[in-house]
């Protein structure tokens, strides 16, 4: 059983938004419960089906790697109170995703193969193959979509010369951005991983604290490869074995689809699904080094209804 879709009406509600794949729930302009569901999206586009455990995977990892760098930047997190919820603090978020790249990989690597040299206003060296190590890690942001629009691709200067961030909160941002991915790629490289790229998005609490929101290292904002063999493969020209959601997006272009106009998409059998939800929990295991827990599925919905709710009272 999966769960695509919450109408929760809990105590002290004040509104509900729908992102891609998390619903969140405003509690007396207060908290924010934040149900991670099982839907997938690729190419910025929502996967009609949803994949089994991928919610619960996902909230697990992203609130476990807050409590890992939470010494080095502040988070929004406050309690888990069922395996796909968080509940936080609520924030004004800032409308661009901190994009970081430590390699020239998914969408760094396809700009670069039609001939781009300079991605969101940083250039990136000639002579560079697909999955190259960039000399230092960039910053590539993303002006932040709203459901079923493609995140687009914007500079530094056009971020501030707009007026989507202001200078001092850009620093703040780009500070924390390189300090957590810094961490994890120390954790990643302890559990025989690279972290490859990843995107973080920040907030402001009600006191104007820039904390990090969302989630964090996890396969669906992240990629990841294995450690063992990089360097071989690379010097052969061969693909990377990779820890991320890069598998579902190749299954969809080999299928035809990118999520460009007029592009249908291919059908996901419930065998295909399956493997998608295998391949998750595979990268739970590796990212996270032990073993995945599956929740009851039973009832998802009156789950996480009942967990929230208790959780509420006892505020």
């Amino acid at each position: 059983m999966t769960i695509t879709d919450t109408n929760f009406n809990f105590p002290g509600q004040k509104s509900l938004y729908k992102g891609k794949v998390r619903a969140v729930y405003n509690i007396n302009d207060d908290l924010l419960v934040m149900v991670a569901t099982d839907r997938l999206s690729a190419f910025d586009v929502v996967m009609p089906k949803g994949i089994p455990f991928k919610g619960q995977i996902l909230n697990q990892i992203a609130t476990k790697f807050m409590a890992q760098t939470e010494d080095l930047v502040p988070n929004w997190l406050v309690a888990t109170p069922d395996p796909n919820v968080a509940v936080g603090h609520l924030c004004e978020p800032f409308k661009v995703e901190m994009v970081i790249r430590g390699y020239m990989s998914g969408h760094a690597a396809r700009e670069y193969k039609a001939g781009k040299r300079e991605l969101c206003g940083v250039v990136m060296p000639e002579g560079m193959v697909e999955n190259d190590k960039f000399p230092e890690p960039i910053i590539t942001p993303a002006t932040k979509a709203e459901m079923g629009d493609h995140d687009e691709d914007i500079s530094r200067e056009d971020i501030i010369k707009k007026g989507i961030v202001s200078e001092a909160d850009y620093l703040v941002l780009e500070d924390y951005t390189r300090k957590l991915f810094q961490r994890g790629t120390e954790i990643a490289a302890e559990r025989g991983l690279i972290l490859v790229d990843t995107k973080y998005e920040f907030g402001k609490t009600k006191d104007g604290k820039i904390v990090l929101i969302d989630e964090i290292h996890t396969p669906d904002s992240s990629r990841y490869f294995y450690a063992e063999g990089y360097e071989a493969r690379q010097e052969r020209g061969e693909a990377q074995k990779q820890l991320s959601k890069e598998f579902v997006r190749q299954w969809l272009i080999t299928n035809g689809f990118q999520g460009l106009e007029g592009q249908a998409l291919p059908e996901m059998t419930d065998a295909y699904i399956e493997t998608v939800s295998e391949r998750y929990i595979e990268l739970y295991e590796n990212i996270m080094g032990e073993p995945f827990v599956k929740a009851d599925v039973t009832n998802i919905q009156e789950r996480i209804k009942t967990n929230v709710e208790n959780y509420l009272a006892s505020i």
